[in-house]
């Protein structure tokens, strides 16, 4: 009866991974048309994490507690894995094919466990050093060097500006998730409320610096082009703040409680998969051969990376585009971004 029980509890959660992995993934298929069509990447940031914000408000008032109990936390959690991640990745998707920008993301579990033998001074495995290998090779072979970085500079530095934002947040959690008494772990918040409050402080950021106030809000009455075809905006913001961030985030918060967080990182690196198919097949953007062995590669650094992490960060991690997961939940679970992509 029990063993019957956690097969269903894992088939459950393995479908909901799946379903958030290809939420994610779709966030930045739909935000690229609406800043091709003339909207400021900054302001398309702004409109889904404030669009999510306030569908999340009722769950923020369940959980309101988590204010006086985890403020470092929150603020963490809004500045780093949504405004920073959002804000950097739909910045470089503007300038760089949505594939390639999340894969650039997943450098992520390879800087951490930079930060952890270089920083912190802490011993690394050899399976993580092997990793660490994999994933720039392969980040070599996606931007194709050998090419003289025949992509666009500034793109690719601000994808690793959203891969920074997620190493900040890992470490600020590490930090966030002790108690201050005799050394031990609190007990982890409520990951969904973490995230609605996440979308509550980065809205807020956001706000300062995007400016909405000076958007053109005629563009979201109008269409914007995918691949030919003329999609109303409209549709694509319900996307992008619907499916994309809510549904996504939700979905991959219950996989984790469900699922290990290992298993359930190794299902997070299938959104820079579904986002690079759906931006093949809906923006037109291939990639090459060579790119897409390079980008294999990279998802095996990544997973070997974060596999063999010696002690995860606790606190719910987001990924992603940002990329990206949530990777972690506040089991500490390590993968790239799940930033909220």
């Amino acid at each position: 009866m029990h063993a019957s029980s956690g097969f269903q509890g894992r088939s459950a959660g393995l479908g909901l991974a799946l379903l958030s992995a290809f939420a994610f993934g779709g966030s930045g298929v739909a935000a690229k048309p609406l800043i091709e069509a003339g909207l400021d990447p900054l302001h398309v940031v702004w409109l889904r994490v404030a669009g999510a914000a306030v569908i999340m408000l009722p769950v923020a008032w369940r959980h309101r507690n988590l204010v006086r109990e985890r403020p470092a936390l929150l603020a963490g959690f809004g500045l780093f894995a949504v405004a920073g991640v959002q804000a950097f990745y739909f910045a470089s998707i503007s300038r760089i094919p949505v594939g390639v920008a999340l894969l650039v993301e997943y450098l992520a579990p390879a800087l951490v466990l930079g930060w952890v033998r270089f920083v912190q001074r802490r011993p690394v495995t050899r399976a993580a050093a092997v990793g660490v290998v994999l994933a720039v090779g392969g980040l070599a072979c996606v931007v194709e060097v050998w090419a003289g970085l025949s992509f666009d500079l500034l793109g690719l530095l601000l994808a690793l500006g959203a891969a920074c934002c997620q190493v900040g947040y890992f470490v600020l959690s590490d930090h966030g998730g002790q108690s201050g008494g005799e050394g031990e772990r609190a007990e982890p918040p409520h990951p969904v409320g973490v995230i609605a409050y996440g979308l509550i402080v980065g809205a807020a950021v956001l706000t300062v610096v995007a400016r909405p106030w000076g958007m053109d809000w005629s563009l979201l009455g109008g269409s914007a082009g995918m691949n030919g075809d003329e999609v109303p905006a409209w549709l694509l913001l319900g996307w992008i703040v619907l499916l994309a961030t809510v549904l996504a985030y939700v979905t991959g918060v219950v996989s984790v409680r469900l699922l290990s967080p290992q298993v359930a990182g190794v299902v997070a690196c299938l959104e820079a998969v579904i986002a690079t198919g759906l931006a093949w097949v809906l923006l037109g953007e291939h990639l090459s051969a060579p790119q897409l062995i390079g980008g294999f590669v990279v998802l095996t650094g990544a997973f070997i990376a974060q596999s063999a992490a010696p002690k995860p960060p606790s606190g719910p991690v987001a990924a992603g585009s940002g990329a990206g997961a949530v990777a972690g939940g506040v089991e500490g679970e390590l993968s790239s971004g799940r930033a909220p992509h």
